[in-house]
């Protein structure tokens, strides 16, 4: 059940935003073992100056007005391998597919517990029994 935000500049075509949606998905399913066709990603285009990172090295890292921040909230449960996992292959992906340079792809993991989420009709589908 997992929920995406994906923040990037509006340089990214249609089709590289398409993509970076794709990838993220994949990975939640065939590493994070999300359950297939579980796929909600809110996409959100900034101008120039809108996207906000530290100008000089942070964390050995150097940004560019190209990077993506990928926010993906989900159920808590995963281990620290399939999160090192899943940032690596989204990296890796991205970089290999259409050039975005690894240091560029900013991920951020949120764990929720099963009664954190409505899917509509404002039930807790996932209530405690």
């Amino acid at each position: 059940m997992p929920l995406v935000r994906i923040n990037l500049s509006n340089s990214y075509s249609a089709e590289e935003r398409q993509i970076i949606g794709d990838t993220v998905y994949s990975a939640m399913v065939d590493i994070a073992k999300a359950p297939a066709g579980d796929k909600f990603l809110i996409f959100t285009r900034h101008a120039d100056g809108e996207l906000i990172h530290p100008a000089a090295a942070f964390m050995g890292m150097e940004y560019t007005s190209k990077i993506v921040f990928v926010q993906v909230f989900w159920v808590a449960g995963r281990s620290t391998d399939v999160k090192k996992a899943f940032y690596r292959n989204v990296a890796d992906t991205l970089n290999e597919k259409i050039g975005i340079r690894k240091e560029d792809v900013w991920i951020n993991l949120v764990d929720c517990a099963r009664e954190d989420w409505s899917f509509g009709n404002g039930d807790m589908q996932y209530a405690p029994k």
